[in-house]
């Protein structure tokens, strides 16, 4: 089971892309005093938390009924995964202005901690390793995440902004690489109906 779990917390680890998500966050809550980061903090947590796990008990059902395979989920997914990675590498910042009230809802809780690749990813894991393990996996990486937003100040720090965005392209990478992979077993379990 530990095992199950350790492979699912990596490929969620690596589509949720906390590091990524600081410098975004860093930008749109400029200005902000502390008190309210924290409340748009504990906002994003619960709205990930809720957008993940009603997709998972949905998304199975949903798919049998539009007659979706796995297969045709993976091509699609991996598709998508390798889109935002490919936009993650080239377009710098994403600066938004918005009103702090919805900040931790939208954008933050999703589609920046829960979007379309840990909503992909997650889908193809529950097969793979079962829900257990990654519904475990997912709680254990919006946590990360929200711990990451609540001491940004102090990883920034460490970091450094450029390390920061340096540690985001190198996760770019990676989701382009797992999304290729994606693609490849997508199109191997469709050619095998």
């Amino acid at each position: 089971m530990i095992n199950k779990i350790l492979l699912a917390l990596i490929p969620i680890f690596v589509a949720v892309d906390a590091i990524g998500i600081l410098p975004i966050f860093i930008s749109l809550t400029e200005g902000i005093d502390t008190r309210e980061k924290r409340k748009i903090i504990f906002q994003s947590f619960w709205t990930a938390l809720f957008v993940a796990f009603g997709f998972i008990l949905v998304g199975k059902g949903l798919f049998s009924l539009l007659g979706i395979t796995v297969g045709d989920f993976m091509v699609a997914g991996g598709l998508v995964l390798f889109c935002i990675a490919i936009i993650d590498l080239v377009i710098p910042e994403k600066r938004r202005k918005m009103s702090s009230e919805e900040l931790g809802a939208v954008p933050l809780g999703t589609p920046l901690m829960v979007g379309p690749a840990v909503l992909t990813t997650c889908l193809i894991i529950i097969d793979q390793y079962g829900i257990i393990p990654t519904s475990i996996s997912i709680i254990v990486n919006i946590l990360i995440t929200t711990i990451l937003l609540y001491f940004c100040d102090q990883v920034t720090r460490v970091l450094g902004k450029s390390g920061a965005n340096a540690l985001s392209k190198i996760m770019s990478l990676l989701l382009a690489a797992i999304s290729v992979m994606m693609i490849r077993k997508g199109i191997i379990a469709l050619m095998s109906l």
